[in-house]
Order: structure tokens, then sequence, then C-alpha cells
């Protein structure tokens, strides 16, 4: 049984495995140690958006068995990072948030939600950019500030998918960026990035990139620059290349970034099972350099078929084959060397000044006069949600997993449990392994997943499914998705 406690401020169970991260220039960096942190994650929706039910009060992180489980799982992965899509700030995710931080892993936020009303619109978007709507985002803020592992929040995620929504969003999209800034300003005791989740839509991706990470007349604290910048990128298919790919493309265009860079999804299914050969490039010389790590779509198992796991109603679960492919190129890394580097000694970190010759699409906005906040938004910055969301840390007495896990073959994992870390220990595959498996299945759980997602709502970025390998030209994206 999980037992949900008052916060104890030295107790064992609830020692920081992770240390709040800062972002100092183009870099994610450990305060306590000094050192980069390199993202090893997983995009962590179950259930895609069916997993989201505002009215039932479910969220990914509100079922703290579910957490376990899958907490466990990740860790013999040996994932650092969840990128969580929708969460229902009213809800208590204590637990959860609890269960990933002693498993030594952060949280990626998207502050929007498939429903209407809770996410700026790629089609005229001053028709969403109202009030209630920077009231539910400022909410999400509350709901998680206080969580040592919150390592940033995504203002927005693909709203920016074509030539004609880069000519009406990108101001909307900043101001947004603006008001959630300000309002961590305001109410959040320690500094926690927000910045914008962006299509690998070659056009227009790098007039994006400068559009949020330009600075306003060069004030360096300009509240409306993004503090990072991260993209879905799904050009590395099968047995690639850093050139073939187009990865050199991606480091020559952001190199000299005055943010940090990553991948916020990643993992081409053109090949399947995915071998995830893109995973040594992206933590190797040639990567490093620029980028900060990435996020693997998805864990769970949905109609597209890009799961790590899938899923059973009862609960139990079943390990893919891309599991164990992922798990493989990760073992091949040395994650102690890839979080232990120093940032350089001199780097330039200094954003360019926001100017339209930073702008070559001809349709794309370089206008950098951004809208005020809407009437009624400003008071809620200054003055807070009413009521607002709290979470803390609280204690664990249980780390045992209770449902039951298949391994690829069919032979169940057993003594599961997550392997809480000590402080500033680092995640990596070999450090929870499960106790052992037996063969076969004597209980009667079945070893396929039960689909509870679809293929619209579950889909991955939009330059996936439109063009999964798509690495430069033209497109015409149909529609704006919001998760």
């Amino acid at each position: 049984m999980l037992i949900h406690s008052a916060l104890l401020a030295l107790g064992a169970t609830l020692a920081a495995a992770v240390q709040p991260l800062e972002v100092q220039g183009e870099y994610f960096i450990n305060p306590k140690t000094g050192n980069r942190f390199q993202i090893v994650g997983v995009a962590y929706q179950p259930g895609g958006s069916a997993g989201y039910n505002e009215e039932n009060g479910r969220d990914p992180l509100s079922d703290a068995d579910i957490c376990m489980r899958d907490a466990a799982l990740l860790q013999i992965l040996g994932v650092n990072t969840i990128r969580v899509y929708n969460v229902n700030p009213d809800v208590n995710h204590d637990e959860c948030v609890s269960i990933f931080n002693a498993a030594g892993m952060y949280i990626i936020l998207d502050v929007n939600s498939p429903l209407v009303g809770d996410s700026l619109t790629s089609f005229n978007p001053w028709e969403s950019y109202y009030a209630a709507y920077l009231n539910r985002t400022f909410a999400v803020v509350e709901a998680f500030k206080d969580y040592p592992n919150t390592l940033a929040f995504f203002s927005g995620n693909e709203v920016i998918n074509d030539e004609q929504s880069g000519a009406d969003v990108p101001p909307y999209m900043r101001a947004v960026t603006r008001d959630l800034k300000n309002y961590v300003k305001k109410h959040a005791s320690r500094p926690i990035p927000v910045g914008y989740s962006a299509a690998d839509v070659r056009d227009i991706l790098f007039d994006s990139y400068n559009y949020f990470q330009c600075s306003l007349e060069g004030d360096k604290d300009d509240m409306s620059k993004g503090d990072l910048f991260a993209l879905n990128s799904y050009s590395w298919c099968g047995e690639s290349s850093f050139e073939e790919a187009s990865y050199d493309d991606l480091v020559s265009g952001f190199e000299g970034t005055s943010v940090p860079i990553f991948f916020s999804e990643f993992g081409c299914n053109d090949v399947s099972p995915r071998i995830f050969t893109e995973v040594g490039t992206i933590y190797g010389s040639q990567m490093t350099g620029v980028f900060s790590g990435g996020v693997v779509y998805e864990y769970t198992q949905e109609k597209n078929n890009y799961g790590l796991v899938s899923m059973n109603e009862d609960g139990s679960a079943k390990l893919m084959p891309d599991f164990r492919n992922l798990e493989k190129q990760y073992s091949k890394l040395d994650f102690a060397t890839i979080q232990g580097q120093k940032p350089p000694s001199e780097s330039n970190t200094k954003p360019p000044v926001c100017s339209t010759k930073l702008i070559t699409t001809d349709n794309f906005n370089n206008n950098f006069t951004l809208p005020v906040p809407p009437p009624g938004a400003q008071k809620i910055i200054d003055d807070g949600v009413k009521p607002a969301p709290k979470g803390k840390l609280v204690e664990i007495s249980d780390w045992k997993v209770k449902f039951t896990v298949k391994d690829t073959d069919g032979s169940t994992i057993t003594n599961l449990e997550v392997k809480p870390l000590t402080d500033d220990e680092i995640n990596s595959p070999g450090s929870n392994t499960g106790s052992g498996s037996s063969s076969g299945s004597t209980d009667g759980t079945t070893s396929g997943g039960t689909d509870s997602g679809d293929d619209e709502n579950a889909a991955p970025g939009l330059a996936a499914r439109i063009l999964p390998a798509v690495a430069m030209g033209s497109l015409a994206l149909l529609a704006n998705v919001a998760f």
C-alpha cells in the first residue's frame, strides 16, 4: 500500500534523488555538481489522449500503482526524464511525482490539453488567447512548481506547423511564453524554464527557432524569449547515419545557440521493430556540443505502433521488442561520462537581437511586437491562480510493483520494484533489472496489450505522421495537433 503523508524535509525516502536543474546559456546544469545534463527521456502518456480525463480526475500522474510499475520499467532503460503531455492541475500528483523523483527522473510538462479552450490554436490564434486559457496554463505551473524534479514547461507543441501558421502564430506563442515566465517568476521559489516544442518542418524550423530564442532590443532578461527550444524529429529511420538523417543540418542550423536544444520526440517507426541506431549519435561527439539529448516517442503501445510497452486494462503489461532494442542502445553508452561533462569555460551564449534579418521565409512572421496580456490575465499573474493547486514530495513506504509484467518472450519478470536512488546518483541501464524471470504464465494474464488510444489523438509529432523521413522540402501540413 502506498502511504501518502506530509513532507519530511530530511527523511530518507524523501531525499531528492534529483537536483533541480538550471539553464545556463545553452546548457542544462546541475548546480550542485556543475555538470551538464543530457536528457535521456521517454514520452509518457499512457492511453494517449484517452489517458487524460478532466471529468473523472484521470491523468498520467494520478495513479500511484501505475506510476510505480512504469518508473520501475523506465529505470531498466536508464531513463532520467519523462515528457507528459496532458495533466489535470486539480488532481493530486504527489505520489506519482515522488515515485519518479526517487527513481531519478525529471518531468517535462506541456501546459496545454486537447480539450477545447485549453490550448493556443494554429488557426486564428488571437481567438484562443484569453484569460481563462492562461489561467489553466498557470494552474499547471502551480501544481508542479514545488517538485524538485520539474524540469521545464512547454508553452506549446507544434502550434506552428506550416507557412500559414508561421504567419499568424509566432507573436501569440511568444506572448504565452512571456506570460508563463512572468507567472513562474512571480510565484515559484526557483527558476523553471519555459520553452517550445516544434515540428521538424525544415522550411520553417529555423525561423521558428530564431523567433523564440532572440531577445527584444538585446535584453538578455527578456521575459518573452524562450528558455529552451525542442523539436519533434523523425528523420532518422532504421540503419541511417548522421548525414542521411540530416542530423548534420540540425547541428549546423542550431550551432551557436543561446538556449538548450534537444529532441522532444524521436524514434521513426518506418522500420519496425525499431532499432534506435540514432541513440549513439545523439549522445556522441557529433551532437552533444549543440544538443542536450532527447525524448523517445513513446512509452505505451497505441494504434500508431510507437510503443515500448503494451498495457492491459487490468494493469498488467508486456515489454515490446522496441523496449529491449532501446535498452541495448542505451547500454552501449557511458552515462557516467555523458552526465559528468563540464560546460566549456567560455561559450557564446548571448542571444541575438530580434530583427527581420533573422527570418528567411517570405511568409513567416517577422514582427516582434507582441500582443499584450488579454483582459484579466495580468491580475492572475499578479495575484496567482485561485484556488491554487499545490504539490509536494511525500513518503513512499512500498516500492514493489503490484502488476504482472512480462518480457518480450512471454516470461514473467519477478520481484520488479523501483530502486530509490541516492542524491545525485545517475540512472543508467542495469541499475534496475528486476530480480529475475520465470518462464511462461500461470496466472491467466494475457501477454498482448489492449489498445486504449486512437490513431489521431495518440499520434506522435505532426512531422512524423505526415513524412517520417523528412529532411527538407516544402510541406503543406494539414492541421494543428494539441497533443
